[in-house]
């Protein structure tokens, strides 16, 4: 874990829960995409550049997810690098208490305010094009979070953040975190398309061509939304729905399942409903949702 990996002649990552993208600007200066998901990990990215003789200018977040921008305010910190990141995520990295009242649709507790899902402010700028270095292009990837973005490198590589699971990932955890459901499938249709020396996914491996994956990813997106279809052969409000999908694929309910898989169930609802496939009604002051 924490291992450099590099891809091509300019372009690394570094092994990690959330891989984190490494780009040497020049023999001295290099930039990070994402910082891992915490102190430690900032830490250890630290020790990797020190090792390398490398100094830190940026870290070019993708999205705002904790297991992202976990190490930000470390290595500013340490470095006094910059920190930019797109859109509304780059309010989110300032105000890391969005993230889990967001996914709640409350004030979180506790048992949600951890820094899996509530990493420490950083003094993020909003990301633009005359932010980045020469050469590199943003490639808007909406769907799994608000304005999340990947990379291109000037020498070809393309950073994916999440807009990708791995196959065992998927096969094991069944319903990935999505926040617009539209926006996904749209974005995984333009990834399939897309053309690079090497992909870097966060959450798969480092490959040369993510079609065939990109088109799993689809798939599974449409078998959940088909299965919620089903469930909801009669009224039924959320809770029921949520509990018949995690007892179909066998999933085990914490708060932490219940806020991800809730908010993106309740996403797919909202895809389904505005595509007509679901229809709903209030009953005994309820909100029920049935198959159209």
């Amino acid at each position: 874990m924490y291992e450099l990996i590099q891809v091509s002649e300019q372009s690394y990552y570094i092994q990690s829960p959330a891989k984190i993208g490494l780009v040497k600007l020049n023999k001295q200066d290099v930039c990070l995409i994402d910082s891992g998901n915490d102190k430690d990990a900032g830490r250890k990215v630290r020790q990797l550049l020190e090792a390398n003789g490398w100094r830190l200018t940026a870290i070019y977040n993708t999205h705002s997810n904790a297991d992202h921008i976990g190490g930000n305010k470390y290595l500013q910190g340490q470095t006094g690098c910059m920190i930019y990141a797109p859109g509304i995520d780059c309010a989110f990295t300032h105000h890391p208490i969005l993230e889990p009242s967001f996914l709640y649709g409350g004030y979180p507790c506790k048992e949600l305010r951890h820094k899996f899902l509530m990493a420490q402010e950083s003094d993020a700028q909003e990301l633009t094009k005359e932010s980045l270095p020469e050469g590199f292009e943003i490639i808007p990837l909406p769907g799994h979070f608000f304005d999340m973005v990947g990379f291109r490198t000037p020498d070809d590589v393309v950073y994916l953040a999440d807009c990708l699971s791995s196959r065992e990932t998927l096969d094991k955890y069944q319903i990935g975190f999505i926040y617009d459901v539209a926006a996904y499938l749209n974005t995984m249709e333009m990834v399939k398309s897309l053309r690079a020396k090497m992909f870097v996914p966060a959450h798969a491996a480092a490959s040369e061509d993510v079609t065939e994956l990109a088109q799993y990813n689809i798939d599974k997106v449409l078998e959940i939304a088909d299965k919620i279809t089903g469930i909801c052969r009669e009224p039924l409000c959320f809770e029921v729905i949520l509990q018949k999908l995690f007892a179909d694929y066998g999933l085990t309910m914490n708060f932490e399942q219940y806020v991800l898989v809730g908010s993106t169930v309740r996403s797919y609802l909202a895809w389904l409903k505005d595509n007509g496939r679901v229809n709903t009604l209030f009953e005994d002051n309820m909100l029920l949702w049935q198959r159209a």
